[in-house]
């Protein structure tokens, strides 16, 4: 365990410490968080794949004690590991292609008639299936070393290989997914690991999946409607503007919460794509949306899952744009925050 006598978690946090300025290393933290700085498909604004790094910098001014855990979570041990560099390179290449292909489209282009489009398309497809096999590697090693695991994107592409590692560590599992997007497009704009593709490719691909639960969705298009409409129940979707129509007509967000947290099995991961939120709170995240979720309405959601005696196994937090500020690190540094406090409360 890391010797916690000379820490003062009130004095501002130390560059020299890790995440949140807190003295842990890897081998003596409980919650190990991997980041993964990749953005190749996103399909409007870019400055996710350096999201961890932003989130990081901002964590180093959150404060310690949380409401939900009081001093007892940190205590356990939060570390974020060391970027991969070589990724971010990596995604950075991969990107520039992208952007060539989509511009492409966008000008009425046929992939068909074009061999080199083809190749940038391929190239894309190659080097995301080699993501998703090291974040599956990287989430594996970590479980085996018995830690409690967390995924910091990136897009939302990014958290696949860490599906797959979890339910072969775990077992069955559902997800709940808090996202403006229900991204269950089929291999959307011709990348079969698309950000708009991860809950399709979860669902099609991770067996131990057994139940997707959407909060938040207010932007989808109609094959992914009907796709949540004819799943036989594996897909339950909590549209913002039903939620919204709800509570203007009296019921209350506790009532809200408890039917969403009906559907979730005994194991839950969180996913959560930080466009879930109000724009207001992620202005310059990769496809922001009006309407929205408060901060506070899924902190409350989050800790009633947990209060029902469904365990929390893993979660992810995606789409967190650098931005020309430091406001969305700041928020999603914060979010980071509650998730790994309520990570441990919830594996006691």
């Amino acid at each position: 365990m890391a010797d916690l006598s000379k820490f003062d978690p009130n004095s501002p946090g130390l560059l020299s410490n890790n995440i949140f300025g807190l003295p842990f290393g890897e081998d003596d933290a409980r919650l190990v968080l991997l980041p993964v700085p990749w953005e190749v498909t996103v399909s409007y604004n870019n400055g996710t794949a350096r999201g961890p790094e932003h989130i990081y910098k901002a964590s180093l001014q959150v404060d310690l004690y949380d409401s939900d855990t009081g001093t007892d979570g940190w205590k356990q041990g939060f570390y974020m590991k060391e970027q991969d560099r070589q990724l971010l390179l990596r995604s950075d290449y991969l990107r520039k292609e992208a952007e060539l292909y989509l511009k492409f489209l966008a000008e009425g282009g046929d992939i068909s008639e074009n061999d080199f489009m083809r190749r940038s398309v391929d190239d894309v497809n190659k080097g995301a299936c080699k993501m998703n096999a090291w974040v599956y590697d990287q989430t594996k090693s970590l479980l085996a070393k018995g830690k409690l695991v967390g995924l910091v994107g990136g897009d939302h592409s990014t958290p696949l290989g860490f599906f797959r590692a979890m339910g072969e560590h775990k077992g069955d599992f559902g997800i709940l997914q808090i996202d403006a997007h229900a991204d269950l497009r089929d291999s959307y704009e011709g990348f079969k690991y698309s950000h708009a593709s991860i809950m399709y490719n979860a669902l099609q691909e991770v067996p131990q999946l057994k139940k997707l639960v959407q909060v938040g969705l207010r932007d989808f298009c109609d094959s992914e409607l009907d796709l949540i409409r004819n799943s036989d129940g594996r897909i339950s979707a909590f549209l913002d503007q039903d939620m919204k129509e709800r509570m203007y007509e009296g019921e209350t967000w506790k009532s809200i919460c408890d039917d969403i947290i009906s559907q979730l099995p005994r194991q839950v991961h969180i996913s959560f794509d930080i466009d879930g939120l109000d724009p207001k709170l992620c202005p310059h995240t990769g496809t922001p949306v009006p309407g929205g979720l408060e901060a506070q309405q899924v902190y409350y959601l989050f800790r009633r899952v947990i209060e029902s005696g469904r365990t929390l196994i893993g979660f992810d937090l995606v789409e967190v744009s650098a931005g020309l500020d430091e406001w969305d690190a700041n928020v999603g540094a914060r979010i980071l925050f509650k998730l790994c406090n309520l990570m441990v409360k919830s594996n006691v």
